[in-house]
């Protein structure tokens, strides 16, 4: 299975190459106006368009931090082309996908756990993750993985996520939301990537999607 994962798109509607399986690692809205009536006409227009017109089999997907329409309105999401997971997992073909959008806390955004007992609250969320699961996608990385923030230097991960990849090792587990952590590692048999299509600037990135045979 050819499989193409891309995460925070800000509003950006990059290329996508032929391919089984597109993920979504969530950030899709336009990072200029958290509305939800605003980010509802976006995902209805400009976006519907762009994911009817992927070159995907398949698509599935997840919220981010900045997709407020998600988790204070998701009535007002249009159906579209995807799979969209919320702690939950879907099946492609012969891959099982698990997906969860919630990160830890961050200005008290969408999906956020709070400021304390975050991490606590993360493993309940992703305690139903089946074993099995070949494909991981989170919206935040784990800790260790694509994870420090400049110019602090701080490291943002989570540590609920990374014990959820080793719980489950899974061939890939897909992730964004540090957009200065992008990249590629392995842990084990699992491919860990920050697959942020934007830089500090929420400028796109020359090759905003990247792809993997599964």
């Amino acid at each position: 299975m050819r499989v193409a994962a891309v995460a925070d798109l800000h509003g950006h509607l990059p290329d996508v190459p032929p391919c089984d399986l597109l993920l979504l690692g969530g950030d899709l809205c336009p990072v200029r106006d958290h509305d939800v009536i605003t980010q509802a006409g976006w995902l209805g227009g400009p976006f519907r368009t762009w994911l009817d017109d992927v070159p995907a089999t398949a698509v599935a997907a997840i919220a981010g931090n900045h997709d407020f329409i998600v988790e204070r309105a998701r009535k007002l999401v249009p159906q579209l082309r995807w799979k969209y997971l919320q702690d939950t997992a879907c099946r492609i073909g012969d891959v099982t996908i698990w997906g969860s959008p919630w990160t830890p806390w961050f200005h008290d955004w969408a999906f956020n756990a709070p400021r304390d007992g975050g991490e606590a609250l993360l493993r309940d969320r992703y305690a139903d993750a089946p074993a099995g699961t070949d494909i991981l996608l989170l919206h935040g990385p784990p800790a260790g993985y694509g994870d420090v923030v400049v110019p602090s230097g701080h490291a943002v991960g989570s540590t609920a996520a990374l014990e959820l990849v080793d719980r489950v090792a899974p061939a890939l587990c897909a992730f964004g939301h540090v957009h200065e952590g992008r990249g590629s590692w392995k842990r084990g048999a699992t491919v860990l990537t920050n697959v942020a299509a934007v830089d500090l600037a929420y400028r796109l990135r020359e090759q905003p999607v990247v792809t993997y045979a599964l």
